[in-house]
């Protein structure tokens, strides 16, 4: 057996990895089991899985490790008796007629998973009609099945924020609305910096005739990158003419549509901002079929998520990019929620990441004469 050492976590014996050996393939491995395999009291595997702080990192991880292993599973309802969480962060997910599904929100969901399972924690996924939103919140948070929520798709004035500030549930906002005071947790990225610097680089390029491909008109992060480009362009003496703008949903069907329609103006752009390597697949594919060569007789920016199955670098003609991982964004806003919600460790409250502009093969010089 075992040796015990009562519930101090910096007294107990380290477990073994080969004992779990005969646990792998077990359909069930309760508390008590758990606890002899680590050499830890019951009490203490408890504790470090519940986010006691008195549970010391190198315990809590080692728990955290053999609950891996063996396949352990808490009783939910129990432990939700004990401490008063339900081990769950909520999120709401817009969906009606006419919303695509979106790969940058998987993307960014893959993040809060990586954080997420280290602690245990599990997603409660509420789906809601984008007018609903507020209502759909405010029943998740009474329903008691989740101890925080994040928010996204910031929208200008966004009613959600209000509503959350007046309840005690912790949350984090990824991105900032527009018109409100910004006194709430968020993390985002410096969407207005990103394509001032993107658009800046074009002009100072020689071109003089820009296009902009982005996303939904009514969230915040396309008013920023919108704004940005029309400060680098006044800066430059050039506007951004309303015909070269589209909105859309972030798919390459919306970039091919999009770019095929500005090649067809009288003065079609030979610079061009896309929100999305995925408008940019489609906007490349438009300007291949016009029989125009990118980075020569067209030249590209295109904001890069990291998206692992559409990276910039493999197009045929590398693309350059303004970089943000929405994965890591994810990744940092499931452990602020989560720290916050054990008391594990005090992180920034509002955080604005800077992107990286990373230049290639995609942009050169204006086309004499334009």
């Amino acid at each position: 057996m075992p040796k015990r050492f009562g519930t101090d976590p910096g007294n107990e014996e380290k477990g073994h990895p080969k004992r779990f050996e005969c646990f792998k393939k077990a359909k069930h491995v309760n508390l008590k089991q758990l606890s002899q395999l680590l050499g830890l009291s019951q009490t203490t595997v408890s504790r470090a899985l519940n986010g006691y702080p008195e549970v010391n990192a190198e315990t809590r991880q080692r728990v955290l490790d053999a609950v891996r292993e063996t396949g352990y599973r808490p009783n939910r309802a129990a432990q939700r008796l004990a401490t008063g969480r339900a081990g769950s962060i909520g999120l709401v997910m817009p969906t009606a007629d006419g919303i695509e599904s979106d790969v940058h929100f998987g993307e960014f969901l893959a993040g809060l998973g990586d954080e997420a399972v280290k602690h245990d924690f599990h997603f409660v996924i509420n789906p809601s009609h984008p007018e609903e939103e507020v209502a759909t919140c405010r029943r998740l948070v009474a329903s008691g099945n989740v101890d925080a929520l994040f928010l996204a798709y910031m929208r200008e004035k966004d009613p959600r924020i209000a509503m959350l500030k007046t309840l005690k549930t912790p949350f984090v906002v990824h991105g900032r609305s527009i018109g409100v005071p910004t006194d709430y947790p968020y993390l985002d990225i410096d969407n207005t910096g990103a394509f001032y610097d993107a658009a800046r680089l074009l002009a100072q390029l020689g071109h003089r005739h820009f296009a902009l491909i982005n996303g939904p008109d009514y969230l915040a992060f396309s008013i920023r990158r919108k704004k940005g480009t029309v400060r680098a362009l006044a800066e430059h003496g050039l506007t951004l003419r309303e015909e070269c703008v589209q909105h859309s949903q972030m798919t390459d069907e919306h970039g091919f549509r999009a770019m095929e329609r500005f090649l067809q103006l009288e003065t079609p752009p030979t610079a061009v901002l896309c929100s999305s390597t995925v408008l940019a697949l489609g906007a490349v594919r438009a300007i291949n079929q016009a029989g125009l060569k990118l980075g020569t007789d067209i030249s590209l920016i295109a904001h890069d998520d990291v998206l692992p199955m559409l990276k910039p670098e493999n197009f045929m003609v590398p693309l350059t990019t303004t970089r943000s991982s929405l994965r890591a964004a994810g990744q940092r806003i499931a452990r602020r929620l989560i720290a916050d919600i054990l008391t594990l460790e005090t992180l920034p409250q509002q955080e604005l990441w800077k992107t990286d502009l990373i230049v290639r093969a995609s942009t050169g010089p204006a086309p004499a004469g334009k």
